[in-house]
């Protein structure tokens, strides 16, 4: 998948193609929203991979909006952007499955005066409680709700989704290294389940300084050639 990005300011990286490949054990299908989209890459990779999806996204940047537009045209991928906060995304719509690398970068960080970076990386932006609670408002019963998230706020991710009655099926928490803590990981969550959860294996990124042999393969199946320019 060939894939344009801004040449300065924020590019995806390995988290999205992480998430990609972790939808994917879902089998997507049905109205898929895509909330913060950036250049497009885990939508348009979600919808590459499986037919049934018909996918829509969510993003607030101009820019983005833009990038994520030629994206689709150029993969020959039918897309639905709309240009605005998720938070004012209107209700009456209802998703199967909604997707989302967010921003995620907590208040006590040090935040990059670059606009574009602030609005991608760091959740004050898109703060748990008010993100979790749209996802509840827009996504039918019993739906699916998969994304990545600091792995050091995953006892808050859990309180936050019980408080709007969505629950913590599967979890699968990614290690830069194989003695180093996790750093991110990647949750499915479904609107009104009373299922208990499911601990995946720890995924390890790296084995010395190369990828490690599963993230080489999902970088294989995501085949993706990224350009940075500017449009």
């Amino acid at each position: 998948m060939l894939l344009y990005q801004p040449d300065s300011g924020y590019c995806y990286n390995s988290d999205s193609i992480f998430l990609y490949d972790f939808i994917n054990y879902f089998h997507p299908k049905g109205r898929v929203l895509d909330v913060g989209a950036g250049c497009g890459v885990v939508g348009l990779l979600v919808a590459r991979d499986n037919i049934k999806v018909k996918l829509e996204a969510v993003e607030k940047q101009d820019k983005f909006v833009e990038y994520a537009t030629i994206n689709a045209r150029v993969n020959k991928i039918d897309y639905t952007i709309h240009k605005k906060d998720f938070l004012e995304l209107d209700e009456e719509q209802k998703y199967d499955y909604i997707i989302s690398n967010p921003p995620f970068y907590h208040e006590g960080v040090t935040k990059s005066e670059n606009e574009m970076l602030f609005h991608a990386r760091y959740n004050v932006n898109l703060p748990l409680n008010k993100f979790f609670k749209k996802v509840s408002r827009v996504l039918k019963p019993r739906s699916h709700f998969i994304f990545c998230y600091d792995a050091s706020q995953f006892g808050l991710i859990c309180s936050e989704l019980e408080r709007v009655n969505m629950r913590v099926v599967d979890a699968r928490f990614i290690h830069p290294k194989k003695e180093r803590p996790a750093s991110l990981v990647m949750i499915h969550a479904r609107n009104g389940s009373k299922a208990f959860m499911k601990i995946w294996p720890p995924f390890i990124s790296f084995e010395k300084d190369e990828f490690s042999k599963e993230a080489q393969n999902i970088y294989k199946r995501a085949r993706t050639q990224s350009i940075k320019c500017q449009i």
